[in-house]
């Protein structure tokens, strides 16, 4: 059983949230703040955690980029994402270049597949096409992707 708020140490609180999902080294600190523990043991209790492998900004950012991938969501936004949750712009590239060659990731394809779970159609107005467009933009596609898969629907 986990030891009530209480009583629980920093270390207490970022093992059970661990224990759930991955989490950046900035989301965990602000659960931590959270809970009003301490600046300075909020910083060693995570130093530790980081020493002993439990808590790993790279291993948060490739699990948050499969996730992403998985709804249908562009390089755009994931990035985006990536940042707010204090993720820095190199592990972010890491992470990003590990998932697409591990699992050959193709953001034309994406959009494409993304647009037609969606819509069946690429739209017979301007303003339907427009629509479709606002989707993709929204959930993190460039321009080139977003004609992509326009065309192909």
């Amino acid at each position: 059983m986990f030891p009530s708020n209480a009583d629980a140490s920093p270390r207490d609180v970022a093992i059970q949230l661990l224990a759930r999902r991955e989490y950046s080294r900035v989301e965990l600190a602000r659960k931590l703040q959270q809970k009003s523990f301490d600046g300075d043991e909020i910083e060693a209790c995570l130093d530790a955690l980081a020493e002993q492998s439990l808590q790993s900004d790279a291993r948060f950012a490739e699990s948050f980029v499969r996730s992403r991938i998985a709804r249908g969501q562009g390089v755009i936004r994931i990035k985006g994402e990536l940042r707010q949750r204090g993720i820095d712009q190199e592990t972010l590239t890491a992470a990003l270049e590990a998932v697409e060659e591990r699992e050959a990731i193709d953001w034309f394809e994406l959009a494409k597949e993304t647009l037609a779970r969606r819509y069946d159609s690429p739209g017979d107005t301007p303003k339907e096409r427009a629509k479709r467009e606002r989707f993709l933009a929204t959930r993190g596609f460039d321009f080139e992707q977003i004609r992509y898969a326009l065309s192909c629907l």
